[in-house]
């Protein structure tokens, strides 16, 4: 059997990617299938095309995409499953999933771990709205062999239009996540609080600036680490920006000692499939979150970590864990155990499978 891989980014380098398909390709392999991977933009590019200005550039980069997907629909008939993830192209209409679907009868496998029928920029421009076409999202779930949708929520969106959706959640190689040996904590050295993630989640650490800034004025030897591609524009003491890297990502994570994820309560945060919670979890990090979407599923209050409704239960949380280094060892641990049982890559492998049947 060979499958074909549409994505919108190189390989190795977007974790939407990495944990929703990426890392179960050798295990696909070691079952027989053949594959094949296109992405949209070559590496290096997609990162371009996030930056402020440059117009003329990132609409040629578009051009030679669609262009290599048009091409790519020549070559198409040899695959017996063709695995979209998120859109085959960036723009438009979904053009290039209709003809593969209706005009070639391939078995698509639509995956996507975001509301992407929506956004979260509420004053974004219409004409880049009408360039995105959100509303293909629908289309293509109507014309998919089977869709991986993330969480209940997103699959409880593509049932609407599909009545074969796997609910296959972003998971973690744990025999890549050993607990990081860089924290073993002695007895009263001061906890550090941490947050990873990109460009467009930063913006969510806003909302807890006057929590953030009020503990650690209280405590002046805790420390708060970011770990993104962007560095933070926050007014709080004993900040420490990392820039993300690839390679350095485990061995960063392993500086903190309690993860947090802040999100709004809307359709797109509901969308979202706690990535960072499982990431803080799967190296023993308690992990402290809004309780929005799958974070109530992933966190349960007081055993792996706490789930906070106001900027007071914030505060109080963060507060508890960072006076009780026993409490933050038993919360990790336990976090790290459900991530074993429920989310890693061993335990999902059967799941993933069933997508290619």
């Amino acid at each position: 059997m060979k499958i074909l891989f549409l994505a919108p980014y190189p390989m190795q380098e977007a974790p939407s990617q990495r944990f929703r398909f990426e890392q179960y390709l050798q295990i696909l392999k070691q079952h027989g299938f053949v594959y094949d991977f296109k992405s949209f933009f070559g590496s290096g590019e997609w990162k371009q095309m996030s930056l402020n200005g440059k117009g003329l550039i990132k609409i040629m980069k578009v051009l030679k995409g669609l262009a290599q997907r048009a091409l790519l629909l020549t070559r198409v008939r040899q695959y017996d499953f063709v695995f979209i993830h998120r859109e085959a192209a960036p723009v438009g209409p979904p053009i290039i999933e209709w003809i593969l679907a209706k005009l070639l009868n391939k078995r698509l496998i639509y995956d996507f771990d975001d509301a992407i029928w929506t956004t979260d920029r509420p004053t974004e421009p219409l004409w880049f709205r009408v360039i995105k076409w959100r509303s293909k999202v629908s289309s293509i779930c109507r014309w998919s062999h089977r869709i991986s949708a993330g969480n209940q929520f997103l699959a409880q969106y593509a049932s609407q239009f599909n009545s074969s959706v796997v609910i296959n959640p972003s998971t973690i190689d744990m025999q890549n996540a050993p607990l990081p040996a860089t924290r073993m904590l002695t007895s009263g050295t001061p906890p550090t609080i941490g947050w990873t993630g990109s460009h467009t989640t930063i913006k969510y650490l806003k909302s807890l600036e006057s929590v953030l800034r009020s503990l650690l004025t209280h405590y002046s030897d805790v420390h708060l680490v970011i770990i993104s591609d962007t560095k933070p524009q926050l007014q709080i003491p004993n900040l420490r920006f990392i820039p993300w890297s690839r390679e350095r990502e485990i061995q960063d994570l392993g500086l903190i000692d309690i993860g947090i994820m802040p999100l709004p309560d809307d359709e797109w945060a509901r969308g979202k499939c706690g990535f960072k919670a499982l990431q803080y979890m799967s190296l023993g990090k308690p992990a402290v979150v809004s309780p929005v979407g799958v974070n109530t599923t992933l966190v349960e209050q007081g055993v792996n970590g706490f789930l906070c409704n106001s900027d007071n239960e914030w505060y109080h949380y963060l507060d508890l864990l960072i006076r009780d280094e026993q409490l933050r060892a038993k919360l990790g641990m336990n976090g790290r155990s459900k991530v074993m049982r429920f989310y890693s890559v061993g335990a999902n492998t059967e799941n993933f499978l069933r997508l290619f049947e």
